[in-house]
């Protein structure tokens, strides 16, 4: 059985032309799949119901499914998500006042072992799909307009995995969640976050993508960076910078640093000075300074808040365009670094 959404439009009229039929036929399906976000070929009731048929022995349509949900006191809801061979991975949907943002995951799991990351500790078990990112923001755009009456706004790749090592899926997706023919997002709304895989963000460079880059920066140096990300180790601040300015010369596009706070690690006045001295080498437009959200597998600790507020002022006094930025959904483990595919008993 092939998946039916991998293929193109014009793909989609090759098949139906194959089976005798018009080709006007490949876009009816084409819509059923992404804008009508049809669950079986069967719900495609503008087809006979003898060409359903022919499509059901050959194709069918792996639909990402909610396997529970829970809910934050802040508002914050997590979903264990299903895919089709019973893998899953989690997404979050993030409500304020002004935005309804999704945090969707790119990876079953990760490969890069980040110290910090409750991820970083499962072993990655396969790239999602781009209709499996592409169900990602459905459903929770679903949940957006049930709970709070709203679309979604802005979208998060932020979520379980390493997006830049799931390149080729997570480009595809983001393409169908921009198109008309998809969900017509605009990609300004959309950032990547990215651990810093260098020759990944020079791709994206020359791509020339109009989406939002977020560096998961965490250290200024690379002694302190090697301890607590290896992927610095093969990706070290020089590279970095280096890429992250090829980025922005070929796009223009806004680029983010975040840098979680760790007691006694990271959060000392010298780690801040070196902190200044990278965001100067790079056209970030802002630090999203974050605080540490505690995992079981990890012994890092959040700071001191006077430690907190004494680097927050460091910032400031250097016209640094800094943010403290704080955690949503931390009681359901839904927080930055947090995601870890745990079960838990549903939710209603």
């Amino acid at each position: 059985m092939n998946n039916l959404r991998s293929y193109t439009l014009p793909e989609l009229e090759t098949i139906l032309v194959k089976l005798g039929e018009p080709k006007f036929r490949a876009k009816q399906v084409y819509e059923w799949i992404w804008k009508k976000y049809a669950g079986d070929i069967n719900d495609m009731t503008n087809l006979s119901k003898d060409l359903r048929t022919k499509l059901s022995v050959q194709y069918f349509i792996p639909k990402v499914k909610i396997h529970h949900t829970q809910h934050s006191n802040d508002g914050t809801i997590k979903n264990r998500l299903q895919l089709h061979d019973s893998h899953f991975m989690e997404s979050v949907l993030i409500p304020t006042e002004n935005r309804m943002t999704v945090c969707v995951s790119s990876q079953v799991g990760c490969s890069l072992s980040c110290k910090f990351c409750a991820t970083g500790y499962i072993e990655r078990k396969r790239n999602l799909d781009y209709d499996e990112i592409y169900d990602q923001v459905v459903l929770t755009g679903q949940q957006a307009q049930a709970k709070y009456g709203k679309n979604l706004s802005n979208i998060v790749f932020m979520g379980m995995g390493e997006p830049l090592l799931n390149y080729k899926n997570v480009l595809k997706a983001i393409e169908m969640i921009t198109s008309p023919d998809g969900l017509g997002m605009s990609p300004k709304r959309i950032t990547v976050s990215t651990a810093g895989v260098a020759k990944m963000i020079r791709q994206l460079g020359d791509d020339k993508v109009k989406f939002k880059l977020a560096v998961s920066l965490h250290a200024p140096t690379d002694a302190k960076r090697n301890q607590i990300m290896p992927i610095n180790e093969s990706n070290n601040l020089k590279t970095l910078i280096e890429a992250l300015n090829y980025f922005y010369k070929c796009t223009g596009n806004e680029i983010t640093f975040e840098y979680i706070l760790f007691k006694g690690v990271n959060d000392s006045i010298q780690d801040a000075d070196d902190l200044v001295k990278i965001y100067r080498q790079v056209p970030a437009d802002l630090i999203n300074i974050i605080e540490y959200n505690p995992i079981d597998a990890a012994q890092f600790e959040k700071p001191d808040e006077e430690d907190v507020d004494a680097f927050m002022e460091y910032l400031e006094s250097k016209k640094v365009n800094a943010r403290l930025r704080r955690s949503r959904g931390k009681d359901i483990d839904a927080a930055c670094g947090q995601l870890a595919n745990v079960d838990h008993e549903a939710e209603a």
